[in-house]
């Protein structure tokens, strides 16, 4: 099937579902142009998706949990226009959600399969400091995937201010994302082979410094960060970690805030040499580290 502005209707079958517009041509190939507000249950895939990423990446993500876009599945995107500061920064998500864009008037043949396939293991860590937008670039980078299991690291009985940041994290991630809370990185890491957000790090280091009362005897964590490195050494997930990058203040007047700084940063930078990738956001800017 070939589609253009100015397809003949000829021999092709068009309907309106919940999901957006459906063409199918003569040949049998078909089109979703995703421009409803969701469907529900799964059906047959798409041979092509036009959709509106910038609306709502994690559509594209709930598209693909039904089965309407599986690996053979051609994703473009339509709609662009300023709500993405750069042409890019648009690309570089692109990438992440497995999708493309063309030229105006382009002419698509859904037999042209450029798919989507992030089944291989790996890694990356993203860091940044408090409200530099971190969690949201880890979220964006998965975006696109069907199943994604979101791990919180941190106590969910906090003050009021803490739970509020849990609710805003949790409003903030998709219906048909899995949660898990839990410190047990490690039993996460050899267990998951899909898509994996880790939120974040330093809760979790936090913790493991109170579990082992390690506040006074720091060494008492080595265990506990070797086994985590080992673990996101040979994990078989597309994992991507939350990070906070503590380094860059006032040093702590304090003994364990130093300890904790300085326990971060080392776990941080061993984490990173086993990851193939690394970011730090700034003020929602995204700078990889090679």
């Amino acid at each position: 099937m070939v589609v253009d502005d100015h397809a003949p209707l000829d021999g092709y079958e068009l309907a309106r579902t919940d999901d957006g517009d459906v063409v199918v041509g003569p040949d049998g190939g078909s089109l979703l142009f995703a421009n409803g507000g969701g469907g529900s249950g799964p059906g047959p895939a798409f041979d092509l998706v036009l959709i509106d990423l910038l609306d709502d990446p994690f559509r594209l993500g709930a598209l693909r949990a039904r089965g309407l876009v599986n690996r053979a599945t051609r994703v473009v995107a339509v709609g662009v226009d300023h709500r993405v500061r750069s042409e890019a920064e648009f690309e570089r998500r692109l990438g992440y959600w497995g999708a493309t864009q063309v030229p105006d008037g382009a002419v698509l043949e859904t037999s042209e399969r450029v798919g989507h396939d992030f089944a291989r293991p790996h890694r990356t860590i993203v860091l940044g400091g408090t409200r530099s937008g971190k969690s949201e670039e880890a979220e964006m980078r998965l975006a696109g995937e069907a199943d994604v299991l979101y791990v919180a690291t941190g106590d969910v009985h906090g003050d009021e201010e803490w739970t509020n940041r849990i609710a805003a994290h949790r409003d903030r991630r998709p219906a048909h994302w899995r949660t898990r809370e839990t410190r047990d990185l490690e039993d996460v890491l050899a267990g998951e082979t899909g898509a994996v957000l880790i939120d974040g790090l330093g809760t979790w280091l936090a913790g493991v410094f109170d579990d082992l009362a390690a506040w006074e005897d720091p060494g008492r964590i080595r265990g506990a960060c070797d086994g985590l490195v080992a673990a996101w050494r040979g994990t078989r997930a597309r994992v991507v970690m939350v990070s906070d990058e503590v380094g860059l203040g006032v040093i702590p007047d304090h003994a364990s805030g130093r300890i904790f700084r300085d326990a971060l940063g080392e776990l941080n930078r061993r984490l990173a040499d086993e990851s193939e990738e690394a970011a730090l956001v700034v003020a929602g800017r995204v700078t990889p580290l090679p």
